[in-house]
């Protein structure tokens, strides 16, 4: 009689100890999804790139990028935390693991494929030419040939120059900022410069700059986000993309593009 009560004992500890063990991983799996939930995405851009990312009137981070991310963050479940920075330090910073993602119209080009892992397109433009106003000598790539022009420092633009230029015939003089770079093509200090069409236009217009766009797009860009290459960063890109699929399905990317530049350009 003892026996079979000290077995019957044994018996009901060991179904605790199961019940116990599965509560804990049942508490452990739902605290590694909460976790996973609760992640926070650092988001380098540089601020100063208008329609896309800016300072407003109230000094916050704005812009389209920036509506782009609170929006995937909410679909998610990240938490979206935006880090301003020069662009031609924004690489250097996801390298570091100071930041996880570059929302900046970051174009996708082969080079940057082999380093970086790249979320789904989310934007389609062109890179473009501008000169200063009434200047129409210039109309494509071949006449800036024994000129000047200005690119972003980082960019994929002066790549896009040195590829056609190869007899090194075109001067790239690169910019920091972009304000200045524009302010010197105004002025005549420097030929031409190139950038995101979309965002040139933007500029213009929003700030009344005596500038022109030279002749068509010089090639199509597609942008999109880099990511360090890793098995955590897969899982955080399938996400990304998902929500980026379920915006453009339900007319949410057009709607955030539509509000900052007047037309769609999240289609190709």
């Amino acid at each position: 009689m003892i026996k079979s009560k000290k077995i019957k004992a044994i018996i009901a500890m060991g179904i605790l100890a199961v019940i116990a063990f599965a509560g804990c991983s049942s508490t452990a799996s739902n605290q590694a999804q909460k976790s996973e939930q609760d992640k926070t995405i650092k988001i380098g851009m540089s601020g100063g790139y208008y329609p896309y990312t800016f300072k407003n009137k109230d000094n916050k981070i704005d812009g389209f990028e920036v509506d782009v991310w609170n929006e995937i963050a909410k679909r998610t479940g990240y938490k979206a935390e935006f880090v301003t920075a020069s662009f031609s330090g924004l690489f250097g910073m996801l390298d570091a693991g100071k930041i996880d993602t570059i929302a900046n119209e970051i174009t996708i080009t082969d080079k940057r494929k082999d380093k970086y892992l790249f979320a789904d397109p989310y934007v389609y433009s062109g890179a473009q030419i501008m000169v200063k106003k009434g200047n129409d000598s210039i109309k494509s790539p071949e006449d800036l040939k024994g000129k000047k022009i200005g690119v972003s420092l980082g960019s994929n633009y002066e790549q896009i120059i040195k590829d056609f230029d190869k007899k090194n015939e075109i001067k790239v003089v690169t910019y920091d900022n972009d304000g200045g770079m524009r302010q010197d093509v105004a002025l005549g200090r420097t030929d031409a410069m190139m950038d995101d069409k979309v965002s040139a236009l933007a500029v213009v217009q929003e700030n009344k700059i005596p500038l022109q766009l030279a002749g068509k797009d010089v090639q199509p860009l597609e942008n999109a986000f880099p990511f360090v290459k890793n098995d955590e960063n897969k899982e955080v890109i399938a996400k990304v993309n998902k929500a980026l699929n379920d915006m453009r399905a339900d007319g949410t990317l057009e709607k955030i593009s539509k509000k900052w530049v007047n037309l769609d350009i999240t289609k190709k």
